[in-house]
């Protein structure tokens, strides 16, 4: 299946930008089941610097902000093939060691919300148990736009019950890692069945399994990837994998606008 991707972010200001930089991770990876057709990015009101790829395989531009702007619109777009691989994305690629992803970080620490979703696992950590912890998180923490804010750590989304898609990954991950599992956090685009409009970037999480290699699990959906979901950047978690992040000086008042579009061709 071949996906059609257009992302535009627009930032507006109500003071004019001294100077800033981002890092834009909007690319999405060549791997086994997904392969980058074509793929380009444009800028008004900046520049791009530089592009390189980062420790987590992420391909990630650098763009300078023209000074005295108060608009500044990011657009990516393109097309990828997509094949079916029910989740399995396989073996691990470095240079990042696999080590690296049992680690955990300040969004994915382990507290006794997280003891309380292992309770019924008792050790036992198959696939069928996964797919199982990421049922009850699912259902455990409601999916609720804006019923959560972006610094949370998975402790929090369990305390509050709610959260978006960034929450029930920070949450399975910080349980696979618990049991000892190297997990990681992904952000990509995925084609709705509904519209194909959408204001944000999907996120999901994938845990790594002797005999298998990294499996994708979309707790929020309830399901394992398949060839609608287009991987786009990965790391420990958000901040990791943040379609836009940097700093500025100047430009006071910022509002965000986002616009996504993924369809089939």
């Amino acid at each position: 299946m071949r996906l059609s991707v257009h992302h535009t972010t627009r930032y507006f200001f109500d003071q004019p930008v001294r100077y800033g930089v981002q890092q834009l991770r909007k690319t999405p990876k060549n791997a086994r089941h997904q392969h980058v057709v074509e793929w380009r990015t444009s800028i008004v009101g900046g520049r791009k610097e530089a592009t390189f790829e980062d420790h987590h395989h992420n391909l990630t531009e650098l763009i300078s902000i023209d000074p005295d702007i108060q608009t500044l619109e990011l657009v990516s777009q393109g097309t990828v093939e997509m094949k079916e691989t029910h989740g399995i994305v396989g073996p691990h690629r470095g240079p990042a060691p696999l080590w690296l992803y049992a680690q955990a970080t300040r969004r994915t620490e382990a507290g006794s919300g997280v003891r309380d979703f292992l309770s019924e696992i008792d050790g036992n950590i198959s696939l069928d148990n996964l797919h199982r912890l990421s049922a009850r998180i699912g259902s455990e923490i409601r999916y609720e736009l804006g019923g959560s804010y972006p610094d949370w750590t998975a402790e929090d989304a369990i305390k509050a019950g709610r959260g978006v898609c960034q929450d029930h990954s920070h949450v399975f991950i910080a349980c696979a890692r618990k049991l000892g599992l190297p997990a990681r956090y992904v952000s990509g685009y995925l084609m709705l069945d509904d519209r194909t409009t959408q204001n944000a970037m999907h996120a999901w999480a994938e845990a790594h399994i002797d005999g298998l290699g990294w499996v994708g699990f979309d707790v929020s959906n309830g399901i394992s990837p398949d060839s609608r979901y287009v991987r786009v950047a990965t790391g420990l978690d958000y901040s990791d994998a943040a379609p836009v992040s940097g700093t500025r000086v100047g430009g006071a008042g910022e509002s965000l606008e986002v616009q996504i579009e993924v369809a089939q061709q």
